[in-house]
């Protein structure tokens, strides 16, 4: 299960916001959602995340196995 604890977490580190997010990087409300709720987002969305908060991927997502993955 892809997991986006740790955006929160970096988030509240830094001096952007939900509001910032959304008005001044035009990030969409649904977007933010999406990460709340651990559902699927883009990889250009991490990028344009990555960017904005000057972070790695692994500051916004993590992989946590779980036993209702995909079986292989």
């Amino acid at each position: 299960m892809i997991d986006y604890s740790p955006f929160w977490n970096t988030l509240k580190k830094s001096p952007e916001n939900w509001y910032t997010l959304t008005t001044n990087h035009h990030i969409s409300h649904s977007t933010l959602h999406r990460l709340k709720h651990n559902k699927d987002i883009s990889t250009k969305t991490l990028n344009d995340l990555c960017r904005i908060l000057n972070c790695q991927v692994e500051d916004i997502v993590t992989y946590i196995p779980s036993k209702s993955d995909q079986q292989l």
